[in-house]
Order: C-alpha cells, then sequence, then structure tokens
C-alpha cells in the first residue's frame, strides 16, 4: 500500500519513530467514562496503538488521502473515521459523553484548537498533543515574556505539563523546529465567576498591548478606582494570574 505524501498546504509531519507514538499514546488516561478523539491521524501511527488498547474512539481527518488509506489499512475501523475539520465540527452533537482529544497536531492550527478546547471545556476532560516547542513553552507559562492570551486562556479550566520534547528527526518530513508533546488535564474550576465572554475579551486586549500597564491597556473599560483591583492595574499582563484576571474581569463586569 503506497504511503501518503505529506501535504504542506496541511501542515503535515508524519511521526515516524513507533516507540515516540506508543509513548504519547500512554499518556492518556483512558478512562472509561471518556470518548476518544484523535485529531489528524494521518497514516495511523497513533491511533494503531490506541486500537491495540481495545477502546471505543474516534478520529478525525480532513485530507481525503489519508482517509483512503486508513480504511484500506484498518477496514474494521471504517465506521470510526470521521472526514471533516475539527475546527468546524460539532461536538456537543457527535459526542454525548466527555472527551479525551489526541493528536500530532498541524502547527498553523494548533493555537486554534486550543481555542476550541476553550470554547468546549465543559465536555474535553484532557487533552495530549504535540505543539510547536515555542507554543507548548507559552501554554505552559505562568509568568514572564512567555505568557500570553492561550497561557491564561488554558489554565483556568486546566493544569498543564510538558510531557516529552521532539527533535525533528521523529518525523517525516522533518519540520525546521523543535515540538513537544503536552497534556491538559481538567482541573477542579466547574465555570468562571464572570462573563466567559468578557474574560477572554478583556484578556485578550490585555495582551494586545502587553507592554502597557493593566490601567491603560484596558482604557476602553473605563475602570474606576478600587482597592481591589487599583494594585494589579500597574502590572503588566504577563505579571497576572488567572485569579487576578478573574478579578478584573468581575470589576469591569460591575461597571459595564
Amino acid at each position: 500500500m503506497p504511503l501518503v505524501k505529506a501535504k504542506k498546504h496541511l501542515g503535515q509531519h508524519f511521526i515516524n519513530n513507533d516507540q515516540l507514538a506508543k509513548d504519547i499514546t500512554e499518556l492518556l488516561s483512558f478512562n472509561k467514562d471518556f470518548q476518544i478523539l484523535e485529531i489528524g491521524p494521518g497514516m495511523g501511527v497513533l491511533t494503531k496503538f490506541l486500537m491495540n488498547v481495545n477502546i471505543n474512539f474516534k478520529v478525525i481527518e480532513i485530507d481525503k488521502e489519508s482517509i483512503t488509506y486508513l480504511k484500506n489499512k484498518y477496514p474494521d475501523f471504517k465506521e470510526n473515521i470521521i472526514e471533516g475539520d475539527f475546527l468546524k465540527f460539532d461536538l456537543k452533537k457527535n459526542f454525548k459523553s466527555n472527551i479525551s482529544i489526541i493528536g500530532n497536531f498541524p502547527y498553523y492550527i494548533s493555537s486554534q484548537i486550543l481555542f476550541r478546547v476553550w470554547d468546549h471545556n465543559e465536555k474535553i476532560q484532557e487533552l495530549v498533543g504535540m505543539f510547536q516547542k515555542e507554543v507548548a513553552d507559552r501554554i505552559i507559562a505562568l509568568k514572564g515574556r512567555e505568557r500570553g492570551i492561550l497561557s491564561v486562556l488554558i489554565q483556568v479550566f486546566y493544569n498543564v505539563e510538558n510531557c516529552i520534547d521532539v527533535s525533528p528527526e521523529n518525523f517525516t518530513p522533518p519540520p525546521k523546529i523543535q515540538s513537544s508533546v503536552i497534556k491538559l488535564n481538567r482541573n477542579n474550576r466547574k465555570e468562571l465567576e464572570c462573563s466567559k465572554k468578557l474574560f477572554k475579551q478583556v484578556v485578550k486586549t490585555a495582551f494586545n498591548q502587553r507592554r502597557k500597564t493593566l490601567r491603560n491597556a484596558l482604557k476602553t473599560y473605563n475602570i474606576k478606582k478600587d482597592s481591589k483591583v487599583e494594585s494589579l492595574l500597574s502590572l503588566r499582563a504577563e505579571q497576572l494570574n488567572v485569579e487576578d484576571f478573574i478579578k478584573i474581569t468581575k470589576h469591569v463586569e460591575a461597571i459595564l
């Protein structure tokens, strides 16, 4: 069976190291109450190890050549292959149970995948994924210049850890950058104490002007003096933790 040719426009870099693939799949909790969804299986290097665990799971793939390859190689798995784009896929409609996500994600959509995780935090309980190392470091960062919008949003609902650093030779074709596998585990926060939509807006506004103090970056919100947030307003976005942003969002919400 001819192999799938990696397509540049889809950001495909196939894992060529079986031991690495096995190690990645073993990072999942395999909670019997979670439905597993693999994003972008390609030729099934992760998929085959998940099959060996004898669990019920699905994959979603946008590349027609990869879909044909998987159906021919794993004919008994045909019904578990979703042809489509994860970024447009209706998770609530198609998955009744909670979800574990896994994948060797195309780097160019990895951030968009995480924004979808934020949107569906009540359903997505864990994620194990391959990211560009620079992006992975930002997601994990608790403070400093690496901290950004995704750092805060993801850390609201998830505990995050860097599990495996991966060098380019583990892929075909090899990317020009280093990669990292990270894991997200749902934390105990059930919901935000403020508007989720407003929280995201405040965080984005703050980091879009990250060199400014919060007082200047959030000028459009006409924040009034208040002892509860006054000390935070003299800081920059990268210096605030999740609870700080919740506090500021609650303050903004009260004056809108």
